[in-house]
């Protein structure tokens, strides 16, 4: 398993609330602002969609790369850091 960044130990480490969507792992605020603008503005957003892709991860990446342009390893990062948290919280 990669390691993970301290980005990504700080999202998972405590219930997300009113996170912005910039505070998920792999989403810095290029990526922030794009999906900002599509309506993405906060982290349990993105959750929600990460949820109604079923937790898929192709499905999850793939939307993340239509969505906000996001590269491999940023998609990697971001959902690795939802399916953790969902882990820990859901």
């Amino acid at each position: 398993m990669s390691s993970t960044s301290q980005k990504h130990k700080d999202f998972v480490a405590e219930p997300m609330g009113e996170k912005s969507v910039m505070a998920l792992a792999g989403i810095g605020e290029v990526l922030g602002r794009r999906l900002e603008e599509k309506g993405f503005d906060k982290a349990y957003v993105v959750l929600g969609q990460f949820l109604v892709l079923k937790k898929d991860e192709e499905l999850f990446r793939e939307w993340l790369k239509d969505t906000c342009g996001a590269n491999t390893k940023q998609q990697g990062d971001c959902y690795s850091c939802l399916r953790e948290w969902c882990d820990s919280f859901l």
